[in-house]
């Protein structure tokens, strides 16, 4: 049995309108939620390159892979991917955008606030795995359709028989129409992508995965983990870890643990 840990963890942008709240306080926390969980794999969202560079600086036993969603901004944020340099070799990555250009760096998709992408990377530990790490628009209910029309469309173009992981902040919950789509996808050789709750031997956390930093916010179970349905999922938990002051994000991490 192949054990791996996955992880999906939307960092929260800097943002100065945050206050005590802002990533200044939560780096250490953040990077050391990641450091204590110990994913093999964590994918990020809305990290900004300069908070990246700070998470590559204080987790030194992962390599990170993706493109900035912004074609002119440095301080763009990524979706990216983060693997253990002492598991896995990545063998094949990309970063597209979730518009009517997807290659187009910067492009916004049909009703989006702002450019959203998607990164893949083929990861081996001499048992290949394929993992997709979105972010779906928060505002453009359209744009989160197509957008993970396109994910998946992209995802069947480019797997090859690995077992799968997709994940992200989808925001939206289970039952709506991004969720839907993405629940039960068929690929081509009859396997389909399920959401690790219901695959899950154990479940572990809140139903919800968002915070105001300081409390929880029920309702807001908008961050999915899904794998083709070869896998055995052993446990999904959401970790509300914390310290005195705060949560490490206005998201909690999800971490998975699956069998190969």
């Amino acid at each position: 049995m192949n054990r791996v840990r996955v992880a999906s963890f939307n960092v929260r942008y800097d943002a100065a309108k945050d206050g005590t709240d802002n990533w200044a306080h939560r780096r250490q926390l953040v990077a050391g939620t990641i450091r204590y969980h110990a994913p093999a794999v964590v994918g990020v969202q809305e990290a900004m390159s300069h908070q990246l560079r700070e998470l590559q600086a204080m987790l030194p036993a992962y390599d990170w892979v993706g493109d900035p969603r912004d074609s002119v901004a440095v301080g763009g944020e990524h979706t990216a991917v983060g693997y253990r340099t002492d598991r896995f070799d990545c063998t094949a990555t990309d970063t597209f955008w979730l518009s009517e250009t997807p290659t187009e760096p910067g492009s916004v998709g049909w009703d989006a606030a702002y450019p959203r992408v998607a990164t893949w990377a083929r990861l081996d530990d001499g048992d290949p795995l394929l993992v997709v790490n979105t972010h779906l628009d928060h505002e453009g209910e359209r744009a989160r359709r197509r957008g993970i029309d396109l994910v998946l469309e992209r995802l069947d173009g480019i797997v090859d028989g690995e077992p799968v992981v997709l994940q992200g902040d989808f925001n939206c919950v289970v039952g709506e129409p991004a969720y839907e789509r993405a629940a039960g996808h068929p690929l081509a050789d009859g396997r389909r992508l399920e959401d690790t709750r219901g695959l899950a031997d154990h479940r572990h956390g809140p139903t919800t995965t968002r915070t105001d930093f300081h409390d929880l916010l029920p309702g807001m179970g908008i961050d999915h983990v899904f794998v083709t349905d070869d896998l055995n999922v052993a446990s999904h938990a959401v970790c509300t870890d914390r310290d005195d002051d705060r949560y490490p994000s206005d998201h909690l991490p999800v971490v998975v643990d699956i069998d190969r």
